[in-house]
């Protein structure tokens, strides 16, 4: 019985049947964690190209005075927006913010994250001016990162969330001539 056992322990150690199964097994999950975060990074990077884009041809509706003219609301930018995202974002995550500054080293363009990592929306409103005036519009979206522990690298808020963020500055065009 002792014989065979050692016997079976020095086949068994020459054996070099599944060493590709258990080296596959060793660095599978390394390998998978990896991609699956480049995969999110690229969908994130993805989804604040699209939003910058939604922003700058939405905004142009007040750079131009439409939005002014047609009496366009908050919820008619949110709705200009939203088409243009509606692929790849909820709507319903995302914050709005256009307000009207006297000069361009006035325009305030701090993060509106709080210390607690929740989104400060109390200063956002909506103010599209007038013909010559000077236009912030801020779009943020709150992206929920799906890769476990890509939080501490890649979030920026609480609950395992990225901030994106899309912003333009202008002024307006002289529509009221």
């Amino acid at each position: 019985m002792i014989a065979a056992s050692i016997r079976f322990l020095r086949r068994f150690r020459r054996a070099e049947k599944g060493a590709t199964a258990v080296e596959f097994a060793m660095v599978a999950a390394p390998f998978f964690f990896l991609l699956f975060a480049m995969i999110e990074i690229a969908a994130v990077f993805f989804t604040s190209t699209v939003l910058e884009n939604a922003v700058l041809e939405s905004a142009r509706q007040i750079r131009t005075g439409q939005a002014q003219s047609a009496g366009m609301s908050i919820q008619g930018f949110r709705n200009e927006v939203c088409q243009r995202v509606e692929v790849i974002a909820d709507c319903d995550r995302l914050a709005f913010d256009v307000r009207v500054f006297e000069d361009f080293d006035g325009i305030d363009q701090s993060s509106p994250i709080r210390e607690d990592g929740t989104l400060d929306t109390s200063g956002f409103g909506w103010d599209p001016g007038n013909a010559g005036d000077i236009v912030l519009v801020r779009v943020f979206y709150r992206w929920r990162l799906i890769t476990p522990n890509m939080g501490r690298a890649l979030s920026n808020m609480n609950n395992n969330q990225r901030l994106i963020s899309a912003a333009t500055v202008f002024r307006n065009e002289p529509y009221d001539d």
